[in-house]
């Protein structure tokens, strides 16, 4: 098992090597640099919205194979606070974690926090989740909190609009915000060795999704992003706008699509030109009792494994499964609500999506990545078609 240890004997300035893929189009193989280290792409970042990821202490993650982790802007400035985060070394010491942290903006806060905020063409305006308090993100206050926090690479405010917005809405939400935001979060990066990434909009709009990336691509980004995906619109959807954006990204800078942690999605992705991806689903669903294999999802709640003395994935060398515990065990402690559940159904999660991103960087490098997606996804779709839904 790959334990991290890449990740933290290469540091330096932020930088991205790209070792296939020249050409713009189809699956990438490269690696990027930090002040924390480095990581082989395609990456998939666990992550640790309130400076951990829900069940896994800094061990487990490395153990995983995981190289960075994500974590947010938003939720971490209003607890505990970015001031004391920054008293206390910043997040790598305060989380116990010393590979790269990618830290988002807290704009996606703009599109799930809706009910709690206002927003206008100079910022948006929340009531906090926590306490009620007010709270006020600008593209300058927010790129000072990541500041704080420490990260490698931090994001630009953005502002996300719901799938169906029309594209009139979406344009002028290009123009007035998300566009100038991202200039003004620019003017504040210290170029101090860190990254500064900045985040492609568009809606369901080709043409919105062309022209704001080749905007964004004249700018001294240090990485761009693919937002605004993966909230809603359909699989078609999400495919046209991933494949009418991934052509006008810099070849030679990282490409990061923001949310998304679906075998499927990841995988059409990836075939498209994506390099880096997050998502909380897979440690979320490990909670909630499923866990991912290369042969399909299994409901652990399900009275078929009441009995099974057979590990979660045969062959798979997680934590969990390398100490032989049984899915009999695993499905009792669930059952039971006991917090190692949690956290064997977690380890092997986040390993799972480590050995696909293995997967699939070995496949690219022996030109086989088209033929290792379609018989991963088939045997997804296929499993959790066919799982019955018996929990007891």
């Amino acid at each position: 098992m790959n334990t991290g240890t890449h990740s933290s004997c290469e540091r330096g300035p932020f930088a991205f090597t790209l070792h296939h893929g020249e050409s713009g189009t189809g699956p990438r193989l490269g690696h990027f640099t930090t002040p924390h280290g480095s990581a082989a792409t395609p990456a998939f970042m666990p992550v640790g919205t309130a400076a951990t990821v829900k069940a896994a202490d800094p061990v487990a993650i490395r153990q995983s194979g995981s190289e960075i982790v994500l974590c947010n802007t938003f939720h971490l400035a209003l607890r505990p606070g970015a001031e004391l985060i920054r008293e206390l070394g910043g997040l790598h010491p305060f989380m116990g974690w010393d590979g790269p942290i990618l830290t988002d903006s807290g704009g996606f806060q703009v599109f799930s926090l809706a009910k709690l905020r206002e927003v206008d063409d100079d910022g948006v305006s929340f009531r906090s989740p926590v306490d009620g308090t007010a709270m006020r993100l600008t593209p300058e206050s927010a790129t000072e909190i990541q500041l704080a926090l420490g990260a490698d690479i931090f994001m630009v405010f953005d502002e996300c609009l719901p799938h169906d917005s029309s594209e009139e809405d979406v344009r002028r939400s290009i123009e007035l915000r998300t566009m100038p935001w991202a200039r003004r979060c620019l003017a504040l990066h210290p170029r101090d060795g860190r990254a500064l990434f900045g985040i492609g909009q568009g809606g369901l709009s080709a043409t919105l999704r062309r022209e704001h990336m080749q905007e964004l691509a004249g700018l001294p980004f240090d990485g761009l992003a693919v937002g605004g995906l993966s909230v809603g619109e359909s699989a078609d959807d999400f495919r046209h706008m991933l494949a009418a954006t991934t052509p006008h990204m810099p070849v030679l800078k990282p490409r990061y699509l923001m949310g998304v942690g679906s075998v499927p999605e990841i995988l059409a992705a990836i075939a498209l030109g994506i390099d880096m991806f997050d998502c909380v689903l897979p440690t979320r669903n490990a909670r909630n009792g499923q866990a991912l294999t290369m042969s399909g999802p299994l409901r652990m709640k399900n009275t078929q494994h009441a009995r099974a003395a057979g590990v979660l994935e045969a062959g798979c060398d997680c934590s969990t499964c390398a100490r032989g515990f049984s899915r009999a065990y695993i499905r009792h402690l669930l059952m039971a609500n006991e917090i190692l559940g949690a956290m064997l159904m977690t380890a092997h999660n986040l390993r799972f999506m480590q050995r696909l991103m293995e997967g699939a960087r070995t496949a690219i490098r022996a030109g086989e990545f088209e033929a290792f997606a379609a018989t991963t996804i088939a045997r997804f779709r296929s499993a959790t078609e066919s799982t019955p839904e018996d929990e007891a």
